[in-house]
């Protein structure tokens, strides 16, 4: 009997740990420590958007990661002065160190200065990627 209450209550915290990781994956938010660190282009290896610019953090093996670059690619052809750029995180590590990239993809909201203003884990919705412009912009 003992067997199948600890069969349970593992089963209950790791549907509970997984219902949590799905409601966070892919939500842009704000994130306290990215607030005013600022990228140029010689970090991004590109230049800034003219209004904001998205930048996507990939890996080869990613699949979320093809559909994050269309995802971003469609926003930005749809909102004037805004660009994406694409980091291939294996390449760039001591970017991904200094900004704390645990996961690929991870696509940070930059506005005009360059600054971060928000950051997405995980596949995002459009819809969230163009309110996070509308305040960059």
């Amino acid at each position: 009997m003992a067997g199948l209450v600890v069969c349970v209550a593992v089963l209950a915290v790791a549907s509970a740990y997984g219902v949590l990781h799905r409601r966070r994956s892919g939500r842009v938010r704000v994130r306290g420590r990215d607030g005013g660190k600022r990228l140029g282009a010689a970090e991004l290896g590109g230049d800034l958007g003219e209004k904001a610019t998205l930048v996507q953090f990939s890996s080869a093996f990613c699949a979320p990661c093809r559909a994050t670059r269309r995802v971003l690619g469609e926003v930005a052809g749809m909102v004037p002065g805004v660009r994406h750029i694409e980091i291939d995180a294996e390449d760039r590590l001591e970017l991904v160190r200094e900004l704390d990239i645990l996961k690929t993809p991870t696509v940070l909201v930059l506005d005009a200065d360059g600054r971060v203003i928000r950051r997405a884990t995980g596949l995002p919705r459009k819809a969230d990627v163009i309110a996070a412009l509308g305040e960059a912009v």
